[in-house]
This record gives C-alpha cells, sequence and structure tokens, in this order.
C-alpha cells in the first residue's frame, strides 16, 4: 500500500492522530498529506496559495474528507473538486462523524465516491481504516488524473 499520496481533510487533531495511528498499525505507507480545513485542501489540490510548489509527495491518488471543517465546509470542497477539470475524477472518500442523512444524501449528490461513519470505538476504527485502505488503494482501478 506504498507509493500513493493520501489527501487527509481533518481539522480534529485527535481524529488527525488517530487515522494516522490506524494508517501505520495496519502497515499502510502511504505519504499522508493533512490539510486542517477546506481552503488548505483546495490549495493543495490546486497548487495555489500556502501550498504552491505543491508538497513533495505530489498529487493525491485518493481524499479522506471530513464534512465539518472550518473556512470552506467539506461539502463545498467536494463541489470545487468535481467542478475541476484536474480532480474530477480523484476519488473522494468521506469519512465523518455525521449521522446527519442530508450530509449522506448531499455528499452523494455532489460526486462522493464513499461515505464512511467514523467508529467511535479505536478497534472498529482500525478495521474500518484497514478496509478502506485495502479497498481504494489495492482493488480500486482508478483512471490516470493529472493535478497541476
Amino acid at each position: 500500500m506504498a507509493g500513493d499520496v493520501i489527501l487527509l481533510v481533518e481539522d480534529n487533531p485527535d481524529d488527525v492522530e488517530l487515522t494516522l495511528r490506524a494508517f501505520k498499525k495496519n502497515n499502510m505507507l502511504n505519504d499522508v498529506v493533512v490539510a486542517r480545513d477546506g481552503v488548505e485542501a483546495l490549495d493543495y489540490l490546486f497548487d495555489a496559495g500556502a501550498c504552491e510548489g505543491r508538497h513533495p509527495a505530489g498529487a493525491p491518488s485518493l481524499v479522506l474528507l471530513d464534512l465539518n471543517l472550518p473556512k470552506v465546509g467539506g461539502l463545498e470542497v467536494l463541489r470545487r473538486i468535481r467542478a475541476d477539470e484536474r480532480t474530477r475524477l480523484l476519488p473522494v472518500v468521506i469519512l465523518t462523524s455525521s449521522k446527519e442523512e442530508r450530509d449522506l444524501v448531499e455528499s452523494y449528490s455532489h460526486g462522493a465516491n464513499s461515505y464512511i461513519r467514523k467508529p467511535v470505538d479505536f478497534v472498529e476504527f482500525i478495521e474500518a481504516v484497514r478496509q478502506l485502505g485495502v479497498y481504494w488503494l489495492l482493488l480500486n482501478e482508478v483512471p490516470p488524473t493529472k493535478v497541476s
């Protein structure tokens, strides 16, 4: 599972740490770039603002996107990803604690590839991340994307 870059868009430091620990525990050796708000995520994806010149890890092959973000919300980030030719086909998995049916429906309406509710239990969370990694990074075939 090494090699592909994952963009983790998450503002909660505890959830960032938990996700990174789950990746490590599952031997997912991918480079993980963390964006702590929607603006940072968009800047990274579109090589703009503070991220101009991009992190040496390069363009992500998977985005794990929280919905409740400061500055620009997750649904707006998703909408902008799908609206741009460079990122239109980029796999986006919503990884959120939201239990709102509206969030689920809107995520899929805006083009999310998957919607996962974060399990509260650490063991369940590790298993969810393992399954997510196996599917999205090993089994799933994605079309080539070119983010510049």
